[in-house]
């Protein structure tokens, strides 16, 4: 049932140079159409200018010219007015689409390293320039040695300290 259903190459090859011919002709003709519809707007839009030859008809002639101008770009600046408001509303309705739906991309930042008086300066702008030196506000504590400790660390000779304390050890004993 396969082969039945299978083309072969050359039938293949027939069936796509047809469907080519035909999709030619008919953008062949749509092609045609369009040039005689352009023609006719033109044709309609504007006619033929016979130029007169006195000033009179010059002038009038300029008005009229001015006159159709002036109806032209009032259809523009309309037709672009209309097409400005359309934009406008599928982008309004695009974001009410994201809205609802709830997903936000949200973007991956970048860690920056900054210092404190890099950060105050980017907030604060370049007018206001505060050294905020963290180490300098923080307190300083003054080491108390004491004796015991001083005493400890003077310990010296390892054999001397153990013969202190066999004498200690012989006056418990006593």
């Amino acid at each position: 049932m396969d082969a039945e259903k299978r083309l072969s190459a050359r039938r293949k090859h027939t069936l796509k140079s047809c469907m080519l011919v035909v999709a030619n002709n008919l953008l062949e003709a749509e092609a045609g159409v369009k040039a005689d519809e352009r023609e006719k707007f033109l044709a309609d839009k504007c006619p033929p200018i016979e130029l007169p030859y006195s000033k009179d008809e010059l002038l009038e002639l300029c008005q009229k010219l001015h006159e159709q101008i002036d109806i032209s770009e009032e259809e523009r600046y309309s037709i672009e007015f209309k097409l400005n408001m359309v934009l406008n509303e599928v982008r309004d309705l695009n974001i009410k689409i994201v809205d609802l739906r709830g997903k936000f991309k949200r973007p991956r930042l970048k860690k920056v390293r900054m210092s404190a008086d890099a950060m105050l300066k980017a907030l604060l702008g370049s007018k206001h320039t505060v050294n905020m030196d963290l180490r300098a506000n923080l307190k300083q504590v003054k080491k108390e040695v004491k004796e015991e400790d001083k005493q400890l660390r003077d310990v010296g000779d390892w054999r001397k300290n153990i013969e202190d304390k066999s004498d200690r050890k012989k006056m418990f004993d006593s």
